[in-house]
This record gives C-alpha cells, sequence and structure tokens, in this order.
C-alpha cells in the first residue's frame, strides 16, 4: 500500500478510535481506559519487536521516561475530552499540536535573541487560535468550557512529546521501541489513577471491547502512519493526517448527534491550514529525520 493510502486508513482508524474512546467513557474512568490502552500497545509492540528480530532494552532510558511523562499526560488530556465534548472538536483541539510547535519555534528565537523570527509563523499561530476562537465560541457550553481547555491543553502537551520523539529517533531508537516504552508509561499511569477512582467492574461484553478496540486501533494506527512517514512524502502525509478530523466530524455527527455550526468549521479550517503552513514552514529548516516527530501519541 502507498505511503498516502497508509496515511488516509491511518487517519480513519484513529478517528475509530475516538468513537470508541467516547463509548468506553461511559463505562470508564479515563486513567482505566489509558491503563488498558497501553496494556494492548505493549503486547503489541512486543510482538513487532520479536517479529523483527529486535530488542526491547535501550541505552536511554531517561529520554523514555521524559517522552512518556508529556505523551501520557497529553493522552489522558485528549481521552478526557474525547469524552466531554464534540468528537470532531477534541479531536481538532488535539490537532493543534502543529501550531504549537510552530509557537515553541517563535519562542525559542525570541529568547535567543540571534535569529530572525519568520512573520510567517507568527501568521500561522495567530490563524491557528483564531481558529481555536471560533471553535470554543459555538460548541462549547459555559459548563463545557473547561473541556475545551482540557483539549487544547492537550495539543500542547502532544507538541512536546513529538519533539522528545524527534529526539529519541536521532538517538536511533526504533518506532517499536519508542511505542513500547510509550505504552508502558500508560500503563503504569493509568494503574496509578485506578488506585483513587477503583477499577471498574465489567459487568457486560461491551465495555470490554470497547477497551480492546482502543488499544488495538490505536497501536495498529501508530504503525501505519509510521510507515507512511518513513515512506512517503513527508508534506503530503501531512496534509492527509487531518483527514481525521473530517472522519471525526462524521462519526459525531451520524453516531453522537453532535451539532457543529459554520463558525466551528471555519475554525476547523484555519486550525487544518494553519497546521499545514507550519508543518510546511518547519520542513523547510528542519533536519530530515525530524518526521520522527509526527509519531502519534
Amino acid at each position: 500500500m502507498s505511503a498516502p493510502w497508509l496515511m488516509v486508513l491511518a487517519s480513519l482508524l484513529f478517528a475509530t478510535m475516538g468513537v470508541c474512546v467516547k463509548l468506553a467513557s461511559a463505562h470508564y474512568a479515563t486513567g482505566e481506559i489509558v491503563f488498558y490502552r497501553g496494556l494492548v500497545g505493549l503486547a503489541m509492540m512486543s510482538a513487532v519487536a520479536r517479529w523483527q528480530g529486535g530488542t526491547l532494552r535501550t541505552a536511554v532510558p531517561a529520554m523514555h521516561f521524559w517522552r512518556s511523562i508529556s505523551g501520557v499526560t497529553a493522552l489522558c488530556l485528549w481521552f478526557y475530552a474525547i469524552g466531554n465534548l464534540p468528537l470532531a472538536t477534541a479531536m481538532t483541539l488535539n490537532y493543534m499540536s502543529s501550531v504549537w510547535m510552530a509557537l515553541f519555534l517563535v519562542g525559542g528565537a525570541i529568547m535567543l535573541g540571534g535569529q530572525r523570527v519568520d512573520g510567517r509563523l507568527i501568521a500561522t499561530i495567530l490563524a491557528g487560535f483564531a481558529g481555536v476562537a471560533l471553535i470554543l465560541r459555538p460548541t462549547i457550553e459555559h459548563d463545557q468550557l473547561w473541556h475545551g481547555l482540557v483539549g487544547l491543553l492537550s495539543g500542547m502537551l502532544s507538541a512536546t512529546a513529538y519533539l522528545q520523539v524527534t529526539a529519541l529517533g536521532r538517538a536511533g531508537e526504533p518506532e517499536y521501541r519508542i511505542v513500547f516504552y510509550f505504552s508502558l508509561g500508560g500503563v503504569a499511569a493509568g494503574a496509578l489513577s485506578m488506585l483513587w477512582t477503583g477499577i471498574t467492574p465489567h459487568r457486560t461484553l461491551e465495555g470490554p471491547a470497547y477497551l480492546l478496540a482502543v488499544g488495538l486501533l490505536a497501536s495498529i494506527a501508530q504503525l501505519l502512519m509510521t510507515r507512511a512517514y518513513g515512506t512517503g512524502r513527508t508534506l503530503v502525509v501531512a496534509s492527509l493526517q487531518y483527514l481525521g478530523i473530517a472522519f471525526a466530524f462524521l462519526y459525531g455527527v451520524l453516531l453522537f448527534g453532535d451539532r457543529i455550526t459554520w463558525m466551528a468549521l471555519a475554525g476547523m479550517g484555519l486550525i487544518v491550514g494553519a497546521g499545514l503552513g507550519a508543518s510546511l514552514l518547519r520542513s523547510q529548516t528542519a533536519p530530515p529525520d525530524a518526521r520522527q516527530s509526527t509519531l502519534e501519541s
């Protein structure tokens, strides 16, 4: 399968995972969903490592630790937002990660003082946050503002995690090992949260089926997306990644009756455009292995 089609399929699987997260949220706390998602990821990445003849032993455990801290926190916040917001809204806010990375670049240039700030990056940042304003105003009630801010924060932490994945790629860590330790962090964080929230008993097969689907869909989508970025043209693949928002929009309307206004659609368009613009501008100065930063948490 060609790289563009791999990305289209990965985007569909991630959106479908969002549906399963939303359904599972009716039965389980966010920490439990993260725990079981990590558990499935551990099993699958162990199988992939064995199939490829690799090893899960790492020479940079501290890097994996800090990547897991930011990535798992972002994942928890994202799952929480999915459970409490329209699906397309939660997906879009998380996809703000490219705009956050552009903001980090601008902030770093200003702090260093010796580098010229690219006005085009500033424009993409402003467009991205204008999109956020359009999305949050019509689709989030006053009592849901907190959930919207959580979704926005998940995108910011995802950007931090992606930068750490880039560093791990430069250190020679294979994709399956990066995902394995991220999944291990999810299991640890989920287990700790369950000490506080308790363990929900599995009274029917419906709940466990949703949990299994979340883990399987996320792990398969990660591998497909990683393969797409590894074999295709980065900007083409990055643009197709935003199909996940369109898929989530359709799922939300058809399955959950989500009401999406023209202002929300305009906001989504601004965020997608800003994300693509930021990716294009970063690609002009980033080293070739920066494509590893696109690994989905």
